[in-house]
Order: C-alpha cells, then structure tokens, then sequence
C-alpha cells in the first residue's frame, strides 16, 4: 500500500486521483491549497507526492518543491499541470520533480509513472554506515566511533578509513590507495602510505585487544576483523 499525498486545489480533480487511489488499496491523503500541502509534506512521510503546478494563494507548486529539496526531502513528486510546453516541464523537473504529467491525463498513465517513481526510490541502496567488527562509520554524520569510543579523524584519514572499510576482508594495494584517497595516478615513490596508516591505526586500534588494520607484506594493508583474513602474510605494524 502506498502512502500518497495529492496536493491539489481542483476539488473535482483530486477526488478523481483519490478515489483511484483508494480503489487500489493505497491510502490517499488530499490538500487543497499550498500551505496545507507543503505542511503536509514536511510534517509526515510519503511514499509519493502528487502535486499541482498551479495553486492559489502565495505557495505554489514549485515553490512546495524548492522548499522541499532544500530541507532535504527526497520524497519521490509527480507534478501535475496543464502548462504543457517544455519549457515549463524543465522548469517543474529543475525544481525538484521526479516527473512531470501534463493534464488532462489518463489514470492509467498515472498509475504507471507513480509506479516507477516509487520503484526507483525504493532501489536506492545507498550504504549510510559501515562496520568492521566493533568499528563503525556512519557516512552521513561522518562520526567514527569503536565500542562507542569517538575517533577524532583528519579529513584524509577519514578517507582512508573510507576505503579500507569498503574493501574490508580484501587487500587494498599501494596503487588503489594513492588513486581513491590521494587522487593520484602516479607514484611519488615517497612513504606517504605508510605515515597514514600509521597514525590512522595508532587511533583505531590503539587500546583495543583486537587489531583491524594490518600490514600484507609485499601487497598492501586489510582492514578486518579477528578471523577475516587467511592465508596471507599479515603483520600488524
């Protein structure tokens, strides 16, 4: 069942788009003017909104989808309008609209777009936080923490520890490093490397009976876990 908010100020309109909504076995909530809707939308979580290009009063459709973007709102928006010239379907997508469905409209056709703005939100599986055993990294918050102890990391350590948890188990090289972490496609033939992983293990490790970060001599550096790592030549220094 979907979550739907139709932002609408045509009562006969929205009706239509709820009633087919409601037949379906979504749930369908209507707003009939701006503020409503834009509180609405802020205040409650939606699977997908509806909303109207053109509403009355000072809050109109694309100033709801501005407001929304800029708090952070990623709620999948289907714009509604009878303002058909491509122009104004740049202008209703570069405000934040994931679709742009001109009026009059088939039901069907609105089905089926909703369908595919709510698939595709529902494949975002972006990765918001990382753990290695007792160590964790929260990507959004950029917060390190290890049995609940904040790390305090430098802007290319954290970048570092980045990398080297997104390829836990596995031996990241000298090579991946200076191209993901330093941006370099060359060699400067310098311990750079080694002075980084130093001090990053001095901080993640330091204190903790089990050590992450280890030493594959002749490969690279493995971030895992007791037990992770077999058959290599691993020191811990």
């Amino acid at each position: 069942m979907w979550h739907c908010l139709v932002i609408e100020d045509d009562y006969e309109n929205a009706r239509y788009i709820a009633n087919g909504l409601n037949e379906l076995r979504h749930d369908a909530v209507v707003c009939g003017n701006g503020a409503d809707g834009m509180r609405r939308a802020s205040e409650q979580q939606w699977d997908i909104i509806i909303l109207d290009r053109m509403l009355p009063g000072n809050i109109d459709g694309l100033s709801i989808l501005s407001t929304l973007r800029a708090l952070g709102n990623k709620t999948p928006v289907l714009v509604l309008s009878a303002l058909s010239g491509v122009d104004e379907r740049v202008r209703g997508l570069k405000s934040g609209g994931d679709d742009y469905l001109t009026k009059p409209f088939a039901f069907s056709e609105l089905i089926a777009r909703i369908e595919a703005l709510i698939r595709r939100a529902g494949s975002d599986d972006t990765v918001k936080q990382l753990r290695v055993g007792d160590l964790k990294l929260d990507l959004i918050s950029r917060k390190v923490e290890r049995s609940g102890k904040l790390i305090n990391l430098q802007p290319r350590e954290y970048r570092l520890l980045v990398h080297m948890m997104q390829n836990a188990g596995n031996v990241v090289t000298r090579t991946m490093l200076l191209e993901s972490v330093w941006d370099y496609r060359f060699d400067p033939q310098s311990n750079v490397i080694d002075v980084q992983i130093s001090r990053l293990r001095r901080k993640i490790d330091t204190g903790f009976q089990t050590q992450l970060i280890h030493t594959v001599w002749g490969e690279g550096y493995v971030l895992a876990d007791q037990g992770q790592v077999t058959g290599q030549d691993i020191a811990q220094s």
